[in-house]
């Protein structure tokens, strides 16, 4: 079992978590999570730690917590405590989750005191989808002699751009003029430096729309790149696609294995790929980009081939959006290289909340917003350009829907296997129902790319080695 398996929901309080409650006579009632429990009750823990020591940090699922507004408050700036440390804590005490109960982790604890404006708090039972609900004064009992103070900004007033997209370039430019010293520029394109596309790039853009493109020409542009040909070579020959002789040539990849649509949409993401680097930083346990866009793509495409035939978008575009789909997040740590540890830092602390919200929340712009400003700066299709600016909207219905709809569902679905970030937030039935696809359909879909989870980080590998 994988770690993109779905967690099995507990159903009794693990013994450790029974006897500290039984010790100090707390009365609690056992709660299955559910997306229609109040997040305003719902505490989040988060164990933090510096070069003095460890923090129990508590707040409310309906807020983020602002690790800027924390080092105001306690004069220390602090990170989340490293994930193989706090699983050896937990392993320790027979959990997988950490709960709020300082008593657990034996440190110094600090709440939210938003939370206390809760009649009853459910707190995690230390296992996937079980919660305790505790009266708030047994709540206060529980924390002992933990300080309180206002450190958590509430979510519902972070407001995101899900459907202006022509404000973005304005809301970029400010937040770069905000967090950068470039303020005297005022075109955005020469404000943030954008590496100019390779002109193996601008080939491969006109191949893409040429209806009557040749094996040779795609061929010819590929190799004009060896380290491309190479990467097209390595992809054909890997075991995922079970060729039934070695590939000896791009020629070969193309014709044998992987087809002219796949190929130029493929070698354009990898010299796409390469045009801005991956960042040194990145959250803990987060999955890898390169992994999280081979999974979303082959996802994407399964989702594409299920849909009926009359609906069906181009697969070749589809498999590209969701390659592409996180490219904004290349393009947030070229643009602010100090805030991205922030950004990432926040990330680890809040794993109830989106990226898209805690983006806005610290820089005024997301990464889809930047992402899609920039394949549009670069003339790239309307509809990748849509897939990568609506991906997160489940009731996007204006143009060119059905490229962000499966972005969306091919990511939700993924979140609920536990690859990528945030909370799994269900997907609505009318999602699926604009796209022709069942929802058992898309579940399937999921399950068959997982099945060949391996084969697929083999070739995930290959893209972060370019």
């Amino acid at each position: 079992m994988t770690n993109a398996a779905s967690a099995i929901a507990v159903t009794s309080t693990p013994p450790v978590i029974q006897q500290l409650l039984d010790e100090r006579a707390i009365a609690y009632r056992e709660v299955h999570d559910h997306p229609g429990v109040s997040p305003d009750s719902k505490v989040q823990a988060v164990l933090l730690e510096d070069t003095a020591g460890a923090l129990m940090v508590l707040f409310a699922q309906s807020q983020l917590l602002d690790l800027n507004r924390l080092a105001d408050l306690i004069g220390r700036r602090m990170s989340a405590v490293a994930a193989d440390r706090l699983k050896e804590l937990l392993d320790k005490h027979g959990l997988s989750q950490l709960p709020g109960l300082p008593s657990i982790t034996r440190s110094s604890c600090l709440y939210e005191e938003h939370l206390l404006q809760q009649p009853l708090l459910l707190i995690s039972a230390g296992e996937p989808g079980l919660l305790l609900e505790i009266t708030r004064e047994d709540f206060q009992r529980l924390l002992g002699i933990a300080n309180s103070g206002r450190f958590g900004e509430p979510l519902n007033e972070i407001k995101l751009n899900l459907n202006r997209p022509d404000d973005d370039s304005e809301a970029i430019t400010h937040a770069v003029q905000a967090f950068t010293a470039r303020r005297i520029q005022q075109r955005l394109e020469a404000t943030i430096e954008i590496p100019p596309l390779a002109e193996s790039v601008r080939k491969i853009m006109r191949l893409r729309v040429d209806p009557d493109v040749t094996i040779d020409e795609i061929t010819s542009v590929v190799e004009t790149d060896p380290a491309l040909a190479a990467q097209v070579i390595s992809w054909a020959s890997s075991s995922y696609y079970a060729a039934p002789s070695k590939i000896r040539s791009v020629e070969d990849a193309i014709v044998r294995v992987l087809g002219v649509d796949l190929v130029i949409n493929l070698a354009l993401s990898l010299s796409l790929g390469k045009t801005l680097s991956l960042p040194n930083d990145h959250p803990q346990t987060s999955t890898p980009y390169w992994q999280q866009s081979i999974y979303t793509a082959a996802v994407i495409e399964g989702l594409t081939r299920a849909m009926p035939r009359d609906q069906r978008p181009e697969v070749g575009l589809t498999y590209l959006a969701g390659l592409l789909h996180n490219f904004g997040y290349l393009l947030l740590a070229h643009v602010f290289p100090p805030h991205f540890s922030l950004i990432c830092r926040h990330l680890e602390v809040n794993p109830h909340v989106s990226h898209s919200v805690i983006e806005q929340h610290l820089l005024g712009i997301s990464r889809e917003q930047m992402g899609a400003w920039l394949m549009r700066y670069w003339g790239m299709p309307d509809e990748l350009v849509t897939a990568l600016r609506a991906q997160h909207d489940p009731d996007y219905t204006g143009i060119h829907a059905q490229y962000p709809n499966l972005v969306c569902v091919a990511l939700g679905l993924l979140r609920k296997r536990a690859i990528g970030h945030g909370a799994y937030a269900p997907l609505p039935d009318t999602l699926f129902e604009r796209l022709g696809v069942p929802r058992e359909k898309a579940e399937d879909a999921v399950s068959k790319v997982l099945e060949a989870e391996v084969l697929l980080r083999e070739m995930a590998n290959q893209f972060s080695q370019t």
